[in-house]
């Protein structure tokens, strides 16, 4: 059976949510401080949807994404609330359940490839093992199957990349190469962690556009994580705007990139160079992200708000609904 044979489900739709994500927080302690990374996260992902998590560096993005996989130090993180993938509660998970989750039912790309393969195996051998190690199957099914994923990812040669060490990779092939481990044991779930931000504008589009049409070709969920507007709205169905570890807001792209209605995402959008008038002079959002030891009581973006009132101050916005899934936490939207 193919690789797209095997993920692909038609009944996806009629079946619940594959995430599912209720009240997460995530703190992390020091021997001075405590940091609120995660505040009180709300999210759910259907099956075969791409979810864009948009905000800033230091919003807790990639700390949700990691949440996910159970991958946060144990010792030194506090996690509450809920966390299911396909049914299943991962912050209830024993290791040992952990290590069939992780690969099978859940995958990530990292951002930086060359930090997730070991340097002295060659790339085939290390998608060969994890998938002689997820599956059973013989070293050299392993291989095969690693050949499979060289050709669904694109690279060229792909029979001769397999003995390539990581560092005779380019950026792209390494990154290519990610995909490919990420992908080898058929996750229902893929996690990309800003993926393309150390790859220059030529490749960082071919490598959305692999990520759209494997999305797409095998049947699988999303969840992608980026600073970059543009991103977001080329590869998402929703787009969920993450700042000081909260959601505030929510809906899909055309909704959103469309007519944002949280000031924090109207500032994002009016950031951006795309769009912008030769020689006019960008907008860009005053001030700095809290210190997440010490948020603020009320609204965290109310300092940098040009909107903020005393009403912003007194105590965290509720989510205001707009549309049937658009979204947007803010106290002067109507209620």
């Amino acid at each position: 059976m193919s690789l797209a044979a095997a993920t692909s489900d038609p009944a996806a739709a009629s079946q619940p949510p594959l995430v599912e994500i209720s009240d997460l927080t995530v703190h992390f302690r020091t021997p001075t401080r405590q940091v609120h990374a995660v505040n009180g996260v709300d999210l759910s992902l259907e099956r075969g949807e791409v979810l864009t998590i948009l905000g800033e560096s230091g919003s807790g993005k990639s700390v949700t994404l990691r949440t996910l996989m159970r991958l946060l130090p144990e010792r030194r993180s506090q996690i509450s609330g809920r966390v299911s993938v396909d049914g299943q509660d991962v912050l209830a998970m024993s290791q040992r359940q952990l290590t069939r989750f992780r690969g099978r039912t859940a995958s990530m790309i990292f951002q930086e490839p060359m930090l997730a393969f070991d340097p002295v195996y060659t790339i085939g051998e290390q998608i060969a093992e994890t998938v002689c190690r997820h599956e059973g199957v013989s070293r050299r099914e392993g291989l095969a199957r690693a050949l499979e994923l060289f050709e669904l990812v694109r690279i060229p040669s792909a029979q001769r990349r397999l003995a390539n060490y990581p560092h005779e990779l380019s950026g792209g092939m390494s990154q290519r190469a990610m995909i490919a481990l990420a992908l080898s044991c058929r996750p229902k779930l893929l996690l990309a962690d800003e993926p393309t931000t150390a790859l220059d504008a030529t490749v960082q589009i071919q490598i959305l556009l692999l990520l759209r049409d494997l999305q797409r070709e095998l049947g699988m969920s999303v969840i992608f994580v980026t600073h970059d507007m543009g991103v977001a709205n080329e590869i998402s169905d929703r787009i969920a705007v993450m700042y000081a570890g909260r959601i505030v807001e929510s809906g899909r792209v055309e909704e959103l990139i469309g007519a944002p209605q949280h000031p924090y995402t109207q500032g994002l959008m009016a950031s951006r160079a795309s769009g912008a008038q030769r020689g006019q002079r960008l907008e860009a959002i005053p001030g700095a992200p809290p210190d997440l030891a010490e948020l603020p009581q009320g609204c965290a973006f109310a300092p940098r708000c040009p909107q903020a009132s005393d009403e912003c101050l007194a105590a965290v916005p509720a989510a205001r609904g707009l549309s049937d899934i658009h979204w947007a936490a803010c106290c002067r939207l109507p209620a």
